[in-house]
């Protein structure tokens, strides 16, 4: 059996927190009505080990019919698979640190291949 890193819901915000501030400012300036937040498990459709989850309309997609009272884009950290696959309280916020960087990049609009060439998959 793995263990499990321990991390409090607290913690794991902070971590997420601070991948948040790891962005380029330029880039964090650019985001649009998008809230990201923390959750335990993915949902039942989703696979057990999905670390993150863009849900939205991405920047680039966004035209004339896009209304600015829109409900914001969702970014979910998951908490529970991130911490199962991590040995460590590092690996934990590098790990967060890459799914920030990989769900914000969907919301600019940069496909899972794209960001696998880049090494952010």
């Amino acid at each position: 059996m793995v263990a499990v890193v321990e991390m409090t819901e607290g913690e794991f915000e902070e971590a997420v927190a601070d991948g948040l501030d790891q962005l380029p400012q330029e880039l964090a300036r650019m985001m649009s009505n998008v809230v990201v937040l923390v959750e335990e498990e993915p949902p039942e459709d989703q696979p057990d080990d999905l670390l993150g989850l863009y849900e939205g309309t991405p920047l680039t997609e966004r035209g004339e019919w896009w209304a600015a009272g829109a409900l914001p884009d969702r970014i979910t950290v998951f908490r529970g698979p991130t911490l199962r696959a991590c040995g460590s309280r590092e690996e934990v916020a590098d790990e967060v640190a890459v799914t920030v960087v990989h769900e914000v990049a969907h919301h600019f609009g940069i496909d899972d291949e794209r960001l696998h060439e880049l090494g952010w998959g």
